[in-house]
């Protein structure tokens, strides 16, 4: 585990700490105030994951493609 913001992490970042996260939880070698602190960093992590995930999402889902299958330019994702 880093001291690292997790709002300051790439999704591929987080997503190899939360793996580590759950790994130290699930093999449950870890003192009850530790646990807390990793279960807190954990729902951190996955809450950056699932930002990151809706973030990629929407700039494939805005992007068009003209009659060729080339991409236009971008549409608002409240369009879609």
């Amino acid at each position: 585990m880093t001291d690292r913001p997790v709002d300051e992490m790439s999704f591929e970042e987080a997503m190899a700490e939360l793996e580590q996260v759950l790994g130290q939880l699930e093999r449950g070698d870890v003192a009850l105030d530790a646990s807390i602190t990793l279960y807190e960093r954990g729902a951190a992590l996955k809450s950056r994951c699932e930002t990151k995930l809706k973030e990629a999402e929407e700039k494939v889902a805005a992007i068009t493609l003209d009659g060729d299958g080339n991409p236009t330019g971008l549409k608002p994702v409240s369009d879609l």
